[in-house]
């Protein structure tokens, strides 16, 4: 008889592990790559057009970005300051602990794999009462003492636990994703404020140029006033376009200093701590001549936030399948092995020896539609992140077109303004000359001051708009992208099998 209840227990053990490996729910299947071929409607454009005195940027295809892809801007105190946020940004510290924390859930999740085993160990002494015996004995004092080992194990019959630690695994990968995400945005931030920093810094100058020029106007007004060849409302309106532009001035001085401030913050610093930041301009900073265009079956792959989206879509695929599994009965191993003795000299004994083994079986019969309904919201879980997924992509391969458009037709304003500006600056002095000498009137030379201060601020913003752009085609592209940062995590080898919801 023990050798048919060994054979039984045998055949019960080896039909649980086989069953271990027949998880029921859905396969997850990563989402096919994007249907086009292409970022923009038409040719995808090759580069900035041509033109002769302007820096010119082609598109590299296949070429990715690099993990430290500022550095292709070449400027040493902007690598510095990339590095500073990086080492110091408090966003990201959290978003590092967030990931820290996703990755120790997922650990803990995964110890459901193995047996739970406790010792236990316990000392008592125990005093009955008289009731027992009608008041009439006074019970005796007794001692016990125990001591055992309990191993509780439920084994993944159903995959149950596989597909816990599945999401758990998903959300690991979301938290990494995000964390590449926020360092990504924290890099383009970086770039993006001192940029602007640079281009008011540019703008300063260029106003203050515009107020020597305003005064050299004015004393030219005056010294006309004074032969008669002026009015003295000629004199009074200089002074007024003096004082206009030196209103200018203070303004942009505070957006420069709250650039300043904005960039100590990103760099975890308070405002008072930024180093003095040098007063350079865009001749400082080398514009990438060379521009990564990564393929577009590739940018589901490069982009963090594509990849934080498809993290999800793997949590809420495990959470449809967990929802299928609780449908199904839940298997329960337990055993326990120990002492147990009156005193401590028997605890050892043959006869003290306890032991207990045991299997429990929950099989849901009527749940009033609860289970069901379940399975029905996480099925429409499923769906709802998946539209946000394809979201994701098609403003990913939008931002990346509208860039590609602008960097193609940048160029072709930094020439026009470019082009303006030094025809701006001949007329300004030819016009200087011929007012002097009375060949034209104020108001022409007036006209001619207002036209070089434009073009002035015009091409700066034409530069800026050049270096914004670039920067955000690193940003759109994903910047270092998954063969930098991080391997392929293959979250599809990690999904349940079995067929699609």
């Amino acid at each position: 008889m023990s050798r048919v209840r060994s054979f039984w227990w045998i055949l019960g053990i080896g039909g649980l592990l086989l069953l271990s490996g027949c998880t029921i729910g859905p396969r997850f299947h990563r989402p096919p790559p994007p249907p086009v071929s292409r970022y923009t409607a038409g040719a995808t454009p090759a580069g900035s057009r041509n033109y002769p005195g302007v820096a010119r940027q082609s598109f590299i295809k296949g070429k990715p970005a690099g993990s430290r892809w500022w550095r292709h801007f070449r400027n040493a105190r902007l690598n510095d300051l990339v590095a500073d946020a990086l080492r110091n940004n408090p966003g990201l510290h959290s978003a590092t602990a967030v990931l820290a924390e996703a990755h120790y859930a997922l650990r803990a999740d995964q110890g459901i794999f193995f047996p739970q085993v406790s010792l236990g160990l316990s000392g008592e002494r125990n005093r009955g009462s008289g009731a027992t015996s009608g008041g009439v004995f006074s019970p005796p004092l007794f001692d016990l003492y125990n001591g055992g080992v309990s191993v509780s194990y439920y084994p993944d019959i159903f995959g149950l636990n596989r597909l816990l630690t599945n999401q758990a695994r998903a959300q690991e990968a979301l938290a990494r994703d995000e964390l590449d995400a926020a360092r990504l945005t924290l890099e383009g931030n970086v770039l993006d404020t001192y940029f602007d920093w640079v281009a008011l810094n540019s703008e300063i100058r260029a106003q203050e140029k515009s107020i020597s020029d305003q005064h050299r106007l004015l004393s030219l007004v005056q010294k006309s006033y004074r032969l008669g060849a002026d009015s003295l409302l000629d004199v009074e309106n200089q002074k007024s376009a003096l004082a206009t532009a030196e209103a200018v001035l203070p303004p942009l001085e505070t957006d420069r200093a709250d650039e300043a401030h904005l960039l100590a913050i990103y760099l975890g610093r308070f405002p008072a701590q930024l180093q003095h930041l040098p007063m350079t301009g865009f001749s400082a900073i080398h514009l990438p001549g060379h521009l990564p265009l990564t393929l577009p079956s590739r940018l589901v792959l490069a982009r963090p936030d594509i990849r934080a989206a498809e993290a999800q879509l793997v949590a809420a695929n495990a959470a449809v399948g967990q929802a299928v599994a609780r449908m199904y009965p839940l298997i329960q191993l337990t055993a326990s092995a120990g002492v147990e003795s009156n005193s401590w000299s028997d605890l050892f004994l043959s006869a003290s020896r306890i032991w207990n083994v045991a299997a429990t079986l929950t099989l849901p019969i009527f749940e009033g539609g609860t289970l069901v309904a379940e399975k029905n919201e996480a099925e429409a879980s499923y769906q709802s992140i998946f539209a946000n997924y394809q979201s994701t992509v098609l403003n990913a391969f939008g931002e990346v077109a509208n860039v590609l458009r602008a960097l193609e037709h940048d160029s072709s304003t930094d020439d026009a303004d470019r082009r303006a500006l030094l025809a701006a600056r001949r007329a300004f002095s030819l016009v200087r000359v011929e007012y002097a000498a009375g060949a034209v009137d104020y108001l022409s030379v007036l006209t001619t001051e207002t036209q070089l201060e434009q073009a002035r601020i015009a091409e700066i913003s034409a530069h800026l708009q050049r270096y914004a752009d670039t920067v955000a085609l690193y940003v759109a592209l994903g910047g270092g992208g998954l063969s930098d940062r991080r391997a392929p995590s293959s979250l599809a080898t990690h999904t349940v099998p079995r067929d699609t919801p």
